[in-house]
């Protein structure tokens, strides 16, 4: 037999490659789509910024195999090629689809080869060209996620075709192919779980290929040893030795991969697989029907869905029901098959036989047969028993065209069914586009799916035509009215819409289909982890009422008992902690949420939040380092931590909080916040220049920021160009009115730069309308006066002032300036004024002036908020630290006078200009 194996010709090789690029071409216009999402766009494994033994702790999806909520499928090796996509193309789908395509043409290339070993060359050409062209298999090759089956394949093919050699020269046993056949299982079960029943199909070759038995003889064997008339042959010892050692490794791998999914089946619901649990015997029937309907797709792939779970296939309850004789027929026609495989001797039935094993066998660990599984119908788990069915096509071809009479027909149905396979394999791609083109297909397959409206919602939710979505969504709930994801569904749209009493009612609805709480009950092992999330969302909802914050506490903590390992329950209620002024218990809350998950960014941010809520700067900074260790590109984590360091006035800190700010504005290149603060961090160094740069890029990116316009015309007033300032206040004028420090600094430079009094004067009293007691306005308002040479009116508004600021020594004493001044006048009638020592307290008066021409920090709010990594419901949005608010009336500690006093000199110099004006110089 193994002379008749025969290598794959160039020629072979090169009509293999064309079939394969001819039908799947397309797919390389496809996105990342269905389990895509999860599998490549939403999983940090792929990036190079994880450590790569994550991949050896974490599911397919990059959940760590130890949380519950993992589906337990464990495949690193395929994670691995993703990461490598990553690495050299990030997120561009093209990539990822051209090394599917390549890993189908390997698999149809090594596929001939295995089946030279069983069929003549040209049959072998046919069911090689008829497995490179089959329908089922788009959903492995276009599918991004599909590559495990690609790769599962490639492995599970190699081991058998190694296994083949293990037979040596008068039936020794060679031991080097069967080490690598052990080596090749392992890889392809790490790749995907069902490699690992290739050892089945060595077994099966091994008595019934390489041995040559059949059942009549292996029985005759049996009864004669019983009888005791007969010793085991010693060609039958060497090959229980080689079983032997197969089945050890087997069993060795199975425990290994038992402890890697620490004894724990995956959790799902009875929406993933209704049959599952279903009581006898609608299970048992309704399982063994779902055969005949996979065989059926392998015969006739005409109508294909991506999604078979939920109401696709109708449980079968009764013996009379009319789909048992479909059941009934698929297994006396398997019967009759393995029938003839093992009882006659001859190539054919060895042919049926490997055909058979290659159909049933991979087929198991997605049978329901030993655990149930997460799907009732998937079409990527027929990649491989598609082998042994189109073995058995090429076989039956053989034989129809060796006839002479058939032996035309048989040719041109083979192009036809070629052909036809060919084009629906093309038109098929074209539906994986998109996942609303690929959802949408498969409604026009399965209209009772339940999920399939969902998705289609889903799919129109991210392009945000909510309106559109709601309308799938609801069809999805009246498909299936207990189905909690379509009511959070409905009620997530709603609050979309802004309808918010429409989405706390479907809230409602969906929380009142979770089991209600029994004292002592476990719930982890039968709710779904992502219903759970129906408090979180309900809890959100009904937080914005600030007279509910108490309720929506409850929820969290009942999301809590249900699940004491819901990791986002503990974060939301954290937020809401904080919202509701309890920073202690908030901390409690992140710290519980750290025990189930220390490598988690988001949470070590939130608990910086918390002690920067309970004065605690430093234990802050050392959590948003902690935050930054695990995630280097956690950008509220750079931003946040770059003002902490600002606002801590360390001058050592300031270069660390640049290269934050730098490596934010990076990351987010289009926010006009991260330049602002590095302008500021720039005029705290005296750079000022530089400074000027970073205001016009925020400005730039938002021109109605309104600090960063007011601190850009300070910065040129600071630095003796008042006359570019005033362009700029008028700008901040344009979009904020009322803007006193603006208004006050215009009116200063228009004063003392251009002279202009009669503009000065307009701002003043522009800032009197908008605050009758505005200190500094009134004092400049008077100084206007005194140069207007309105003594009287100067008078009476410096008292006016002085009994809103009674306790200001520069406002007496320029009154006593003024009323000298007018004494002065009734006495000689002199125009001038005699300085009489007003400069004597100058530094004093100017500190007191310049107060309020303080620079503002940010103009973000200033109320904290925490990330919220509520993966299912909501993208994290973006929030800030307490900054220094742009106040009309901040209250500053003397320190801080003292440090904005340094940075302001310029303005002091106005003030030297109101002294010479009211001293009459």
């Amino acid at each position: 037999l193994l002379e008749k194996m025969a290598d794959v010709s160039l020629k072979e090789a090169a009509i293999i490659v064309v079939v394969v690029a001819a039908c799947y071409w397309n797919s390389l216009f496809c996105g990342f789509v269905f389990d895509d999402v999860s599998a490549i766009l939403d999983n940090k494994d792929l990036h190079p910024s994880t450590p790569l033994r994550n991949l050896f702790q974490n599911d397919f999806w990059g959940t760590p195999m130890s949380e519950e909520r993992s589906h337990k499928s464990y495949r690193p090796l395929t994670v691995l090629t993703f990461r490598l996509n990553y690495l050299f193309s990030e997120l561009n789908a093209v990539s990822y689809h051209f090394l599917n395509l390549v890993f189908h043409v390997v698999v149809c290339v090594v596929f001939l080869k295995v089946c030279k070993l069983f069929l003549d060359n040209r049959s072998s050409v046919v069911a090689s060209l008829l497995f490179a062209v089959h329908p089922i298999h788009t959903e492995a090759v276009t599918g991004v996620v599909g590559r495990a089956e690609l790769l599962s394949s490639i492995f599970f093919l190699a081991a058998f075709l190694s296994y083949t050699k293990s037979k040596g020269p008068d039936n020794t046993i060679v031991w080097t192919p069967i080490a690598v056949t052990v080596f090749l299982v392992a890889v392809a079960t790490l790749c995907k779980e069902q490699g690992i029943t290739v050892v089945g199909i060595c077994c099966v070759y091994e008595v019934f290929i390489a041995q040559g038995y059949t059942l009549p003889v292996l029985l005759d064997t049996a009864v004669q040893i019983l009888r005791g008339k007969g010793s085991i042959p010693f060609s039958m010892l060497q090959t229980l030795l080689k079983l032997i050692v197969l089945m050890f490794s087997t069993l060795l791998l199975v425990v290994i991969r038992v402890q890697v999914i620490q004894s724990q089946l995956p959790v799902f619901t009875r929406f993933d697989n209704p049959a599952a649990v279903s009581p006898s015997p609608a299970r048992q029937l309704t399982f063994n029907y779902l055969l005949p309907v996979n065989a059926w797709l392998l015969l006739n792939p005409s109508e294909l869905c991506c999604d078979w779970t939920m109401g696709t296939i109708p449980l079968v309850e009764s013996l009379l029901d009319i789909r048992n004789v479909a059941t009934l027929t698929f297994f006396c026609f398997l019967g009759s098959l393995v029938v003839f495989s093992l009882r006659y001797p001859g190539d054919s039935s060895k042919t049926v036989l490997m055909a058979l094993c290659l159909i049933v066998l991979p087929f198991i660990p997605a049978s329901n047969l030993f655990f149930p599984v997460g799907f009732v119908v998937a079409e990527r788990v027929l990649y491989v028993p598609s082998m042994g069915f189109c073995i058995l096509v090429a076989h039956g071809w053989k034989k129809l065209s060796n006839k002479s009479v058939l032996r035309k027909i048989s040719w041109v149905c083979l192009a036809a069914v070629l052909f036809t396979h060919a084009l629906k394999t093309l038109h098929r791609n074209w539906d994986w586009e998109s996942e609303y083109t690929l959802f949408m297909s498969a409604l026009k397959v399965n209209k009772n799916n339940a999920k399939l409206w969902n998705n289609v919602g889903h799919a129109l939710e991210n392009e945000k035509n909510f309106e559109r979505a709601l309308q799938f969504f609801i069809q999805a709930t009246q498909v299936q009215p207990d189905d909690i994801g379509a009511h959070m569904n409905v009620g997530r749209t709603y609050k979309n819409l802004n309808k918010t009493k429409e989405a706390e009612e479907s809230y409602m609805i969906a929380k009142s289909l979770m089991p209600q709480i029994i004292p002592g009950k476990k719930y982890a092992a039968r709710v779904a982890p992502n219903h759970l999330n129906v408090y979180i969302n309900l809890a959100n909802l009904i937080r914005t009422n600030e007279s509910r914050l108490e309720e929506a506490d409850q929820l969290y903590r009942q999301a809590i008992s249900m699940r004491p390992d819901f990791k986002q329950a503990y974060i939301s209620r954290g937020e809401l902690l904080l919202k509701m002024n309890k920073p202690l218990k908030a901390k409690e809350a992140y710290l519980r949420a750290l025990e189930l998950d220390r490598t988690n960014a988001d949470l070590w941010y939130n608990l910086a939040i918390v002690y920067i809520e309970l004065k605690d700067p430093t234990e802050a900074l050392k959590n948003f380092n902690r935050a930054l260790e695990l995630n280097p590109t956690h950008k509220l984590a750079l931003f946040n931590s770059a003002l902490l360091m600002q606002e801590s006035g360390d001058a050592r800190l300031r270069p660390e909080a640049k290269q934050r700010l730098l490596h934010y504005v990076k990351e987010e290149p289009q926010d006009a916040n991260g330049y602002f603060n590095l302008g500021m961090l720039a005029m705290d160094d005296k750079k000022d220049t530089e400074a000027e740069a970073w205001m016009k890029k925020a400005i730039s990116l938002q021109p109605n920021f309104r600090s960063a316009l007011f601190n850009l015309a300070l910065l040129y007033s600071q630095t003796a160009k008042e006359l570019m300032a005033l362009p700029v206040l008028e700008e901040l004028l344009r979009y904020y009115p009322d803007h006193t420090k603006g208004l006050i600094l215009k009116g200063d430079i228009l004063m003392n730069q251009k002279k202009d009094i009669v503009g000065a004067k307009t701002c003043f009293e522009k800032i009197l309308e908008l605050d009758p007691n505005n200190v500094q306005g009134k004092h400049n308002l008077c100084v206007v006066y005194f140069e207007e040479r309105d003594l009287i009116k100067a008078e009476k508004c410096l008292v006016e002032t002085l009994a809103l600021a009674p306790h200001e020594e520069y406002i007496q004493r320029h009154l006593n300036i003024v009323r000298s001044k007018i004494a002065s006048l009734s006495s000689t009638e002199q125009s001038s004024l005699p300085a009489d020592g007003t400069a004597t307290t100058a530094a004093e008066e100017k500190k007191k002036s310049v107060q309020n021409l303080k620079e503002v920090k940010n103009e973000q709010k200033t109320t904290q908020n925490t990330v919220d990594n509520n993966k299912g419901n909501s993208k994290n949005k973006k929030r800030t630290e307490k900054n220094t608010k742009d106040q009309e009336t901040p209250k500053k500690s003397a320190k801080e006078i003292k440090d904005i006093e340094k940075k302001r000199v310029a303005a002091l110099k106005r003030l030297e200009e109101i002294e010479r004006i009211l001293n009459g110089e």
